[in-house]
């Protein structure tokens, strides 16, 4: 999608400062936080108080992108909240905490075990430093050590350390693991937002990532799969936690994109009638592989990977590096007790699912995207919903159109997603010039713009994939597929217009160049 002002336009509001006017500019993707800051620092009010914003009236004004704008004659006012109402809050708050600490307290021994955890822990120290252990004995009360620590911090804390998210620095090397996983949030998601998380139009950039957590379980409890599959709710929410801590803050394989491709697949779940047509190991695979499939993915693609013979394109023999990460970072989460949603089920059942989930997650590396589409070709015409080689195409089909899907959302909602897209590649382009590496054009920021990055990508990969699935679901064409072609017209007008800008361009500067020859 190419540049559009209507995407960007901001928003302005006036305040009341002291008697004086304040005119106050935010785009409509800042967050309410930010939003906060930004009112408190036009208002000289110090960062992070409490405040809340009124009209002329006196009337309480929403702090957030949708807030309604006034005029310089209808001013708000930012009022500060009291310090005693803020302080009694505190004090409630930490009343409650007390309480609830004393009743865990009572109720798991809290104190005791730390005691005796900590006896423990004296003990192994001291038979490793005094008694001059073996290697192999060192080690083994080394591990005894991190568990017993990792006991107390679970059972003391109720957080949950997600040991499996690694940082790269620039030679490849593995750092330590990230920090603790946060908890977060209920949210009591209204029928409005349901019904929109069905559907390829939701707009992902009004969610902050608990709420996107939030959608996520909700997803899997409409779908049926906590109850079919006996999932602890609680583990399902430690679950996600992990899953989010894995995502790194990349302009473009992050959380969002995550969320972006499970709330598509769920979507199509839905458009697409799967409940009827497929079984709910099915569903279970779909949408387990859709969360999973870019966990720490770190910003650079396998071409990348493999010429620069990074750690993963050694580890995995330069085959889809990227995806048997993704892979084996999925079942490391999986494999911490207090983060397995699928400790409940029998050992067969956990291998058939662990087996499709990694076929589903290999197939989104886009160097397989021919062979998995022509398999599906050969079989869309005559599908059988009961032969499981047909359906096993049809999922990795489904994983690649909502990897790939932004285009079919509004152009309000997608371009965005290009813009962190080719910034990501300019990152990689970048570096890649720097080391020496070969450059593809359509990551280098001297040669590709927006038109040119999506017209191919749209016409020739994008439209032939989703028109081939329309075949076995026709109801997708209005909703999924017609807007594809019109992203593919709208680039197409733009690339004339650039054409068109740059053959003037060639033109004046011939002219300027033919006239100072005259002279």
């Amino acid at each position: 999608m190419g540049t559009s002002s209507s995407s960007y336009s901001p928003k302005t509001v006036y305040l009341d400062v002291d008697g004086k006017m304040q005119k106050v500019i935010f785009s409509r993707y800042c967050s309410p936080c930010d939003i906060r800051e930004l009112l408190c620092s036009s208002s000289n009010i110090a960062r992070n108080t409490a405040i809340s914003l009124v009209n002329s009236e006196g009337a309480l004004i929403s702090i957030d992108p949708t807030m309604p704008t006034n005029t310089p004659n209808s001013q708000y006012k930012v009022m500060p909240q009291s310090t005693g109402q803020v302080g009694d809050k505190e004090d409630m708050f930490q009343n409650v905490l007390s309480q609830v600490a004393e009743q865990f307290s009572r109720a798991f021994r809290i104190n005791e075990l730390k005691t005796e955890v900590t006896n423990r822990l004296a003990m192994l120290e001291k038979r490793v430093e005094l008694e001059g252990l073996k290697m192999v004995e060192i080690e083994k009360c080394k591990n005894d050590l991190r568990k017993l620590r990792d006991e107390m911090t679970s059972k003391g804390g109720g957080r949950v350390t997600c040991g499996c998210k690694y940082s790269f620095t620039e030679d490849g090397k593995k750092l330590s693991p990230r920090r603790d996983v946060p908890n977060y949030p209920k949210y009591t998601l209204s029928q409005e937002t349901i019904e929109a998380l069905k559907k390829p139009t939701f707009d992902v950039w009004h969610w902050e990532h608990n709420e996107m957590l939030s959608c996520l379980e909700y997803m899997y409890h409409d779908l049926g799969l906590v109850k079919e599959f006996n999932m602890n709710p609680i583990t399902l929410k430690r679950w996600l936690l992990g899953i989010q801590e894995n995502y790194r803050n990349n302009p473009f394989h992050n959380f969002r994109h995550c969320f972006c491709v499970s709330q598509m697949m769920y979507g199509m779940i839905h458009l697409c009638n799967l409940q009827e047509r497929l079984t709910m190991t099915d569903m279970c695979i779909l949408m387990t592989a859709a969360v999973c499939h870019d966990l720490d993915h770190p910003g650079y693609n396998n071409t990348y990977q493999i010429n620069a013979h990074t750690e993963l394109a050694v580890r995995y023999n330069d085959i889809s590096p990227l995806e048997n990460h993704h892979c084996a970072v999925a079942f490391q989460i999986i494999s911490m007790p207090e983060c397995n949603i699928f400790a409940n089920i029998e050992t067969e059942a956990f291998k058939h699912l662990r087996q499709a989930i990694i076929t589903l997650i290999l197939a989104t590396d886009m160097a397989r995207h021919g062979e998995i589409l022509d398999s599906f070709k050969q079989n869309v015409d005559n599908f059988d919903f009961t032969n499981h080689k047909h359906v096993t195409c049809l999922k990795l089909v489904l994983i690649k159109c909502c990897d790939i899907s932004n285009e079919v959302r509004p152009t309000e909602v997608a371009e965005p997603w290009l813009d962190c897209l080719l910034e990501e590649y300019f990152m990689q382009s970048d570096r890649e010039k720097s080391e020496g590496l070969p450059v593809a054009p359509f990551m280098d920021r001297d040669k590709v713009t927006k038109p040119t990055a999506q017209i191919g990508f749209i016409k020739f990969v994008l439209i032939p994939m989703f028109e081939t699935v329309m075949k076995l679901f026709p109801q997708i064409e209005e909703i999924m597929v017609q807007p594809l072609r019109d992203s593919r017209d709208h680039y197409e007008e733009l690339k004339q217009i650039d054409d068109a800008m740059t053959e003037a361009q060639k033109k004046k500067t011939e002219s300027k160049s033919l006239g100072g020859k005259k002279k």
